[in-house]
């Protein structure tokens, strides 16, 4: 075999080309961390607009103008800054809206932590306003400790410091409040 400087240098730059394909560690996590900040979200989106679907079947939309996602952290949430406006159907496909400034989901536990201006409008037109308002979605259960104001569909309003009750505010438990409440008289 005749050696030519060609064959020399190619052999040359493919030893250490090889050799530096070796001497890198693989570690892919290590060289994700050095250029994401510790506190940095794992992914983040613009002009959110989700549907949740069951059997086929739209039961919810998310729209939001900012979505960041804290998966990548030892507790997970998603985080819309820039508020939410969510729209979800229940069985008779009538639509309940809420809508927050803010908005966080804890991915494990299924809490939702809405703040700023919450309002929520049922189907039957009850309107609740809140400063923060929690929302369990495991136990389809809306409370707060804030001051808030709901408006039944009857016309009754009732101002108060904190809640709980079920997702339809069919029960309803009140902290402490000061409303108007409408009394049906039956005719005998």
């Amino acid at each position: 075999m005749k050696f030519t400087y060609r064959n020399i240098f190619t052999s040359i730059v493919t030893i250490v080309f090889v050799a530096m394909l070796f001497s890198c560690e693989g570690n892919l996590k290590g060289v994700r961390e050095m250029g994401m900040p510790e506190d940095a979200p794992q992914a983040i989106g613009t002009g959110i607009n989700l549907k949740y679907t069951d059997s086929g079947e739209v039961v919810a939309t998310l729209k939001s103008e900012k979505m960041r996602d804290f998966s990548n952290k030892e507790f997970p949430y998603r985080e819309f800054p820039n508020g939410l406006i969510v729209e979800f159907y229940d069985e008779d496909k009538k639509k309940n809206t809420v809508t927050a400034n803010y908005g966080i989901i804890y991915n494990e536990t299924g809490l939702i932590d809405l703040q700023g201006d919450v309002v929520v409008i049922t189907s039957d037109s009850t309107r609740l306003a809140a400063d923060q308002l929690y929302w369990d979605q495991a136990n389809n259960w809306v409370f707060t400790d804030m001051a808030n104001t709901i408006r039944f569909k009857n016309g009754a309003i009732n101002k108060g410091q904190g809640f709980d009750s079920n997702q339809e505010f069919s029960n309803f438990r009140s902290r402490s409040n000061v409303g108007v409440q409408i009394i049906e008289e039956e005719d005998k």
